[in-house]
């Protein structure tokens, strides 16, 4: 699969303030902001900056900086939050989804961090 990146994408438009979010933290290279429709108490969604569709393509193909950028971000989130393991939080799920058969809604990486209370199991599977 090419990796097709679509600039009407609700996060494109979200990163040229074309639409508002409610920003948690931000830096050169990436934006946090709250999920519409939270799944648990704390529901961030963190963004790269760049034009990459999911996961993988970030992984391949953003820049050291970029990379470092946004993992940063997501530990600066973690923090503010409080789901942190160093302050004695119980923990946090990070989670991004990429592509049909991971569910991806929006075709703009994203990493969901939720925490707050119990998750329960990570996927149920089925036959």
């Amino acid at each position: 699969m090419a990796f097709e990146y679509d600039d009407s994408n609700i996060f494109a438009r979200i990163l040229r303030g074309e639409i508002p979010n409610d920003t948690v933290a931000e830096n050169d290279h990436a934006l946090a902001f709250r999920d519409i429709a939270p799944k648990s108490p704390t529901h961030v969604l963190v963004i790269p900056k760049g034009k990459y569709v999911s996961f993988d393509d970030f992984a391949a193909n953003a820049s050291a900086d970029e990379i470092t950028g946004f993992m940063r971000l997501c530990a600066e989130v973690c923090a503010k939050e409080g789901v942190g393991l160093d302050q004695g939080n119980q923990g946090f799920r990070a989670i991004t989804n990429a592509g049909s058969h991971g569910v991806q809604e929006v075709p703009h990486f994203h990493l969901h961090i939720m925490g707050g209370r119990m998750m329960g199991p990570m996927v149920i599977l089925r036959d």
